[in-house]
């Protein structure tokens, strides 16, 4: 049994309207569904409030989360089986794992940190900025940490793998800076977990592949929503067309300096689009005006400048079948325990000697050794 964080709200909701008869699709639908995802109805279905969409007026039904823990039953995926061939390090163990965050004076640089030192990790006292920031001191997670700025980052990064041999970089830095920095991480031949969005990701794999580094890539770092994402992929792998016909909606809300289109919602609209639903990039409404945000989709203010919203609405031709899908996140304690997890099971590929390769968020919820 699941507990989330008091600031998460993760939850996946399905209303199904039937008018007359219990219509035989809609049975072969809730079979599907079932045999994916297993919550208890008690934790999916809240108080409702209408929810307007941006477009046509349309009003959409839209649970309100309360401030609290919600209990929601283990993801069933039986064709994914987790694997837990290779023991976790222990708590001890994370003690002295030395850990070099690039991007320190960012919001998830920060917060990345503030998870490291919680989990007992050893924090390298030196991080990659801007050439604006170079020389700088910040002090982050009750730790000093010296900014280093572009020039002679080799030498420098060279050093410290020097001095920590079992050294992990975690980068969230700019998406401008995101090919440089694998080609030098690659260069150096030092492990990293890259959760920076953006940059050219096909010569960021490259990069990596051609250097055989251990590494971690992952636009997701949330484990929950990558979790939701697999039996999304599941779904669409096992039951192609399964909503043929069927009309969608999507909103995805996030902080307004988030200019972009959620790279999340895109992956699940993917898997919609395997599952016979008709629908573009281009028709995803986004919302960054926080008065919208606080009044139609109900973020709380103090989480306007961090969250993560997300709205699926299906509707069957007839309009007598409807599915909703929701997944909500306020603040970054997800990514940041996501981001923890990840390089400690980066950690134990290089300390087993795995396979020198890039691994991603699947492979880290795979390996079952969350804490």
């Amino acid at each position: 049994m699941y507990y989330l964080d008091l600031s998460i709200y993760l939850s996946i909701y399905i209303y199904i309207y039937i008018y007359n008869v219990v219509l035989h699709s809609s049975s072969f639908l809730l079979q599907i569904m079932a045999s994916v995802l297993k919550v208890p109805a008690r934790t999916i279905f809240e108080h409702q409030e209408n929810f307007v969409a941006l477009s046509g007026g349309r009003t959409w039904k839209s649970t309100v989360f309360r401030r609290r823990r919600l209990s929601i039953s283990t993801l069933s995926m039986s064709s994914m089986p987790i694997q837990c061939l290779e023991k976790p390090l222990t708590a001890s163990q994370n003690t002295g794992l030395p850990i070099m965050v690039n991007g320190c004076t960012g919001k998830m640089g920060k917060a990345v940190i503030e998870s490291a030192v919680s989990a007992g990790l050893h924090l390298v006292p030196i991080s990659f900025g801007s050439a604006e920031q170079s020389g700088q001191t910040v002090q982050v997670g009750g730790k000093e940490i010296e900014v280093c700025g572009p020039s002679d980052r080799e030498n420098i990064l060279a050093s410290v793998f020097n001095e920590y041999p079992n050294l992990i970089v975690v980068d969230y830095t700019v998406p401008a800076a995101v090919n440089d920095n694998a080609e030098l991480y690659s260069k150096v031949g030092v492990p990293f977990v890259m959760g920076t969005t953006g940059g050219d990701r096909e010569r960021l794999y490259k990069t990596v592949e051609d250097s055989k580094v251990y590494a971690v890539i992952s636009p997701q770092m949330g484990k929950q929503v990558v979790a939701f994402l697999a039996a999304m992929e599941i779904m669409a792998q096992q039951f192609p067309g399964a909503f043929s016909g069927y009309s969608l909606q999507v909103m995805e809300s996030h902080q307004a300096s988030k200019l972009d289109t959620s790279g999340t919602a895109k992956a699940v609209i993917s898997c919609f689009q395997k599952l016979g639903v008709s629908f573009e990039m281009d028709q995803i409404k986004m919302i960054r005006d926080p008065k919208q945000q606080i009044e139609m989709v109900g973020i709380p203010e103090e989480h306007l400048s961090g969250h993560a919203f997300h709205m699926y609405h299906l509707t069957s031709p007839d309009q007598t079948v409807s599915f909703e899908f929701q997944h909500n996140v306020c603040g970054r304690s997800i990514y940041a325990e996501g981001t923890i997890d990840a390089t400690i099971f980066l950690a134990q590929k290089v300390k087993l000697k795995a396979e020198k390769r890039i691994y991603n968020m699947i492979d880290v919820l795979k390996e079952g050794n969350m804490r």
